[in-house]
């Protein structure tokens, strides 16, 4: 190869070189104009994403497209403002946020919601749930939902407590009897009474009634009665009673459990007693001495079947109410009080008296029947009243009903 062809190669190589290096400073150049002009034209946007706030410069030509240039996916409930379609303005300022599912548990029932709202309360206005000042709501409404997306609604409703006999409407929310009385700090006493148990449902107009239990002990001094005790008494005409010694009341001391329930004694029960003085027991004699009539005509004699009428000169005086009756009358048995038997002996003179005005065995005067005893008693004669034994009914009836004077001679 020639020098001449030699310098020649060599001339075309480095005019080769130097088009190379021309071509890449040209496209270099551009490439600095074009990203040059492209940072030119870009905009300065302010970008809200949920609680962070970022400065960005973008050329997007619109909010979706900016969106989308951040790796940030649109969901169908997100809020984004202003829309994905607003056209990239300088200044713009763009918040986007991403909607929570939330669920909202009411009444045993459960509800989902998509929502961007923080607040509880303003959730569950959004939600259409219409709450009163007694539903309880968990978190309170006016925080913040948690990260659990959770609130919980109870729904209070009317309820009667009964608490020691005082009534009253109340609203509640709670689920159990238990739950119910804690949360108004009722407390039972050991002996209280509950009409419901304590683990059961409550519902909707439930009555919860306490009955307040007092357990009391009194001790009390109360009298005790004296015993009666009666004795023969062969001296005393019978059905003649004599008080031998009278009687005295004793005292005990007695120790009752009580039991009130709202204040009232429902129950009283002896645990123990004491004597602390004993009684004196009444001792009465009873007569048993039996007289027996004389048919004599001696006027020194008690009845005297054909005596004398005529009216003795001493004794007690007074009138009375007279009537007539035989041993034979009905519903009679013959034998009086005093234990004479007058069928035996249907002549004798027997009265029957009222035994606090004329005592029994007195020797008597009765005008127009003569000398006779008071051996008898009768349920009807009573007070200034007496009745005459006579032989027969005929005599009874004759005799009729008649003021007489009598005298009690001894």
């Amino acid at each position: 190869m020639t020098k001449s062809t030699m310098k020649n190669l060599f001339s075309m190589s480095l005019r080769s070189k130097q088009i190379a290096i021309v071509t890449f400073v040209f496209a270099l150049f551009v490439s600095i104009i074009s990203l040059v002009l492209h940072e030119i034209s870009k905009k300065s946007v302010t970008l809200q994403v949920n609680d962070e706030q970022i400065e960005i410069k973008t050329s997007a030509h619109t909010v979706g497209q900016l969106l989308s240039s951040e790796d940030i996916k649109v969901a169908e409930h997100d809020l984004v403002t202003p829309s994905v379609n607003t056209t990239i303005e300088r200044g713009l300022s763009i918040r986007w946020e991403q909607a929570k599912k939330v669920e909202i548990q009411s009444d045993k029932e459960t509800e989902t919601i998509w929502t961007t709202d923080q607040k509880v309360g303003d959730i569950l206005a959004e939600a259409d749930i219409n709450l009163t000042e007694h539903d309880m709501v968990t978190p309170d409404l006016n925080e913040n939902l948690g990260e659990d997306l959770q609130i919980n609604v109870q729904k209070a409703f009317q309820l009667t407590l009964i608490d020691g006999g005082n009534e009253k409407q109340m609203w509640s929310t709670s689920t159990t009897v238990a739950d119910f009385l804690k949360r108004e700090n009722i407390q039972l006493n050991e002996n209280d009474k509950l009409n419901l148990q304590a683990d059961e449902f409550l519902k909707p107009g439930a009555i919860v009634e306490v009955v307040r239990v007092e357990k009391v002990t009194d001790v009390v001094e109360e009298p005790t009665n004296f015993a009666v005790v009666t004795k023969s008494d062969a001296n005393l005409l019978k059905g003649r009673e004599k008080i031998v010694q009278e009687g005295k009341k004793g005292s005990v001391e007695r120790k009752f459990e009580i039991v009130k329930e709202n204040g009232k004694e429902v129950s009283r029960t002896l645990l123990s007693e004491r004597v602390i003085q004993e009684p004196q027991k009444k001792v009465v004699a009873v007569g048993s001495k039996v007289v027996v009539a004389s048919a004599s005509t001696k006027k020194s004699n008690v009845a005297v079947s054909r005596g004398s009428s005529a009216a003795p000169s001493d004794g007690k005086e007074f009138y009375v109410t007279a009537t007539a009756y035989t041993a034979h009358c009905n519903g009679c048995t013959g034998t009086t009080a005093t234990g004479i038997d007058l069928r035996a002996n249907p002549n004798l003179k027997v009265i029957a008296v009222d035994p606090s005005v004329i005592p029994l065995g007195s020797k008597v005067w009765v005008e127009g029947y003569g000398y006779a005893i008071a051996g008898d008693t009768g349920g009807a004669i009573k007070g200034k009243k007496i009745d005459l034994h006579v032989p027969t009914k005929a005599a009874a009836y004759n005799f009729g009903r008649r003021t007489v004077k009598v005298k009690v001679i001894d």
